[in-house]
């Protein structure tokens, strides 16, 4: 009994001291360790996955009727942000969605060529003449894809913009019946004209953010070629810019998907307008400026946008970027004056 005594006493002495509960604790730390290892690696494949850009759709070929592979394109490039890898990431607001930025850049970059050429097919591409009706389906597109890309509720940008994809749809189908004559795609070259007016100061604007990721002063030419010109603030004859070191990345990948939606959308321009193209002898412009377009999509090898100065020993990205963009840039500056000429 004594004996039996003593080795209760000790056991007690063994609990007091910690030695059992030391090695559950070594336990559950281990364990947690894991869990931790295990969700970081998780989420770090999550963000590979959904960070892939997706792929170009083909332009339909076949020529149905004028406007269909127009129509068609501006769909599937809709219909491709929502249903991408990941789908549509601009307005998650859980992790790890809710620490990249990247490809919400490249949705927005590519977003804003949906808006302006649904809003260019509103305007005047659906239209006879600047006092004729705009078409229902368009009237409904085109404030559907301007709702913010960051909306997640009330309306959420995901619905507005199926709201839009479907808006497209309906009139795509009313294009294929030849029984309707009230939905008409006029492939003019104004028409044309005028939507290039907008992609050029699209693409300005890129090319100017990329080229500043090296601060450098300029010429303000703000009013330049007119001497009566005025701005509401007066501004010093030389101005530095620079894009701010963090947003790099963000205005390199919206160039991205700018030109990987413009891309398409100039093969679907290729077809629908080929005749008035064709005319003006500007087919080949065309098909130069896609060249340049898909040159922006190259892979980039790097795991970070480098910024490197000048004609350093680094890599910079953004402006490699910026001069693909001005060359197409400039191919589509000859492209309205040839559409002008007769």
């Amino acid at each position: 009994m004594a004996d039996l005594s003593e080795m209760v006493k000790d056991k007690m002495a063994g609990v007091k001291g910690g030695t059992p509960s030391t090695g559950g604790s070594k336990g559950f730390t281990s364990v947690l360790g894991m869990g931790v290892g295990l969700l970081v690696a998780v989420m770090y494949a999550i963000t590979l996955w959904v960070s892939a850009e997706p792929a170009m759709s083909p332009v339909p070929r076949e020529h149905q009727v004028v406007g269909y592979a127009t129509t068609q394109t501006v769909i599937n490039v809709a219909d491709s942000l929502l249903h991408k890898p990941g789908g549509f990431t601009s307005n998650d607001k859980l992790p790890p969605f809710l620490f990249l930025d990247n490809m919400p850049a490249f949705e927005f970059g590519a977003l804003v060529q949906v808006r302006d050429l649904t809003r260019a097919m509103r305007k005047d591409i659906a239209r006879s003449q600047s006092q004729s009706t705009e078409d229902v389906d368009l009237a409904v597109a085109e404030p559907s894809f301007n709702i913010g890309h960051k909306d997640w509720i009330l309306p959420s940008s995901e619905g507005e913009y199926k709201k839009g994809i479907v808006a497209l749809e309906r009139f795509k189908a009313r294009l294929l019946d030849k029984e309707r004559h009230n939905v008409q795609f006029y492939a003019r070259a104004d028409n044309l004209r005028n939507w290039l007016q907008d992609v050029e100061t699209r693409l300005g604007s890129l090319s100017q953010r990329l080229s500043a990721s090296v601060e450098h002063s300029r010429i303000n030419t703000d009013l330049a070629g007119d001497a009566a010109a005025q701005q509401s603030t007066p501004n010093t004859a030389e101005i530095s810019v620079q894009t701010p070191w963090l947003k790099l990345d963000d205005v390199f990948y919206e160039a991205r998907g700018a030109t990987w939606a413009l891309t398409q959308f100039l093969r679907a321009i290729e077809v629908d307008f080929h005749d008035v193209l064709e005319k003006k002898n500007a087919l080949a412009s065309v098909q130069q400026i896609i060249r340049e377009l898909e040159s922006c999509q190259d892979t980039v090898w790097s795991p970070i946008i480098l910024n490197g100065g000048g004609f350093g020993l680094v890599a910079n990205h953004s402006l490699i970027m910026a001069n693909y963009i001005s060359r197409a840039n400039a191919g589509m500056i000859d492209l309205r004056q040839l559409l002008l000429q007769g």
